[in-house]
């Protein structure tokens, strides 16, 4: 069954802007600065991490918003890696997105969702002898279990919701990040004007255990701060409902990710204000903590509760506009024979509903199997791959697509996109070398695609359809 029908375009560029930023800030921004201290040992080398980031993220965002302008009907990487390359490698995207990339976040905003209503009414501990239990001495699921299963519940309701035919609108997505950006500005009012706050301390560059920090330390904490940055490019996905689309798309990336770069040095450097490096370090190996609770409850002893409350709504947010957006990948796919067939199919309510279960499925299991901070570094890991190959495109359709009209050409080409593309091999390489058991999980996940492209040709061979893209406001 082919839909061809046109999507209206009603979004501007405020409503592009909202839809950047609100993609983007989610759990990061409370709880990996404290993964950054534990790996730098030093306050001023955890920001120059958080401005590097944001750099190398504003660098694949401009590259990107190139190819979204060129071909911004199109709805998303998937798409785009169709025309770039071929229909299998566009495949192994979304394979990935399946295994690895999206389901994963799903689990780690839902798990942080799980540890801030902890630290609002404990949550009873479940099957404590079993903790040690393991898989390989990789797995452990029945580490803080009543976590996982709190976590896994949300995941659960959040998909039960979204059969029944959610609508997420952009006012309501206007409304949460309003209310997300005024809690993030008292934190940093109230908090940097407070009698505990050393701001000159969130500077300085000497390590606690005076050793120099070295290069495979950078790139492993700047894997906290992508988490943190990570989101951008979900703007391709509502391409087809944005007006002057080649216009807004490119400066909707940009201003959204400037703000969030300024966002995140603020609050970023008020925790490190707060806190000692070595009380960051603590609340890293806590593992069930939250850095951002922890400053928060430094000059406002019932603080608490608020900074709580605001990671609930936050993280409740992302992990439902995760969900909501990630399954059509997948339903797109099944619709031209490269996913399971059931997930081709529309339920009563008219959304992808086997799409969602198979989703939510895989994202559960995720759960059981790690941690947040492990699932996130094996995310950036597997994402970091197709943003080069984003990046690359460029350099590929300017040759393949010469005199195609382009609204908006990357800032600095060929330094910036070279540069970017250049990032994401050593990020690979270095992710290989720091973290080789997040590398090589999310790799074997990922190359797992590889005969499935086979067995789903073979199974469910069926004639490309065109598919209407979905909006993920």
């Amino acid at each position: 069954m082919s839909n061809t029908k046109q999507l209206n375009r009603s979004l501007g560029l405020r409503l592009v802007v909202v839809v950047v930023i609100g993609n983007i800030i989610g759990s990061g921004v409370y709880k990996k600065v404290a993964p950054m201290a534990a790996e730098l040992h030093s306050p001023g080398w955890v920001l120059v991490c958080w401005v590097l980031g944001g750099i190398i993220t504003l660098f694949g965002a401009l590259s990107n918003a190139e190819i979204a302008g060129l071909l911004a009907d199109t709805g998303g990487e998937y798409a785009y890696f169709k025309r770039i390359y071929n229909r299998f490698f566009a495949f192994i995207y979304g394979w990935s997105l399946f295994t690895v990339i999206q389901t994963a976040a799903i689990s780690s905003l839902a798990y942080v969702f799980a540890q801030s209503l902890h630290s609002l009414a404990a949550i009873p501990t479940l099957l404590p002898s079993w903790a040690d239990v393991n898989v390989a001495g990789v797995f452990y699921p029945f580490a803080d279990l009543s976590m996982k299963l709190t976590a896994i519940l949300l995941i659960v309701a959040l998909t039960w919701i979204n059969t029944k035919g959610m609508k997420a609108g952009a006012g309501l997505s206007t409304a949460i990040l309003l209310l997300v950006f005024a809690g993030i500005f008292l934190i940093i009012f109230f908090g940097a004007s407070s009698s505990q706050a050393d701001l000159s301390r969130s500077f300085d560059l000497r390590t606690t255990n005076n050793t120099p920090v070295t290069f495979s330390a950078v790139f492993a904490a700047m894997l906290s701060a992508f988490w943190a940055y990570q989101g951008w490019a979900a703007i391709g996905f509502v391409g087809g409902e944005i007006k002057d689309a080649k216009r807004n798309i490119p400066r909707g990336i940009t201003i959204g990710v400037l703000t969030v770069i300024l966002i995140y040095l603020l609050v970023n450097a008020t925790y490190l204000s707060l806190l000692p490096v070595e009380a960051l370090e603590d609340v890293y190996a806590a593992g069930n903590k939250i850095a951002a609770i922890e400053a928060v409850k430094s000059f406002w002893e019932t603080g608490g509760f608020f900074i709580s409350v605001l990671i609930l709504i936050t993280t409740l947010g992302c992990t439902n506009a995760t969900i909501l957006a990630s399954c059509r990948t997948y339903f797109a796919m099944a619709r031209e024979g490269l996913f399971f067939q059931k997930a081709a199919a529309l339920n009563k309510a008219e959304v992808p509903g086997n799409s969602l279960v198979f989703q939510c499925v895989w994202a559960c299991v995720l759960v059981l199997s790690g941690t947040f901070d492990q699932l996130t570094d094996m995310i950036i890991f597997a994402v970091f791959i197709y943003y080069g190959a984003t990046t690359l495109g460029v350099f590929i359709l300017r040759k393949k697509m010469p005199d195609a009209p382009r609204p908006y050409k990357v800032w600095g080409y060929p330094v910036v996109p070279a540069i970017m593309v250049l990032f994401c091999a050593a990020l690979f390489c270095n992710t290989i070398f720091v973290r080789p058991r997040e590398a090589g999980i999310g790799m074997i996940l990922m190359l797992t695609g590889i005969p499935m492209y086979w067995w789903f040709l073979k199974n469910n061979v069926r004639k490309e359809e065109p598919v209407q893209e979905v909006s993920r406001v």
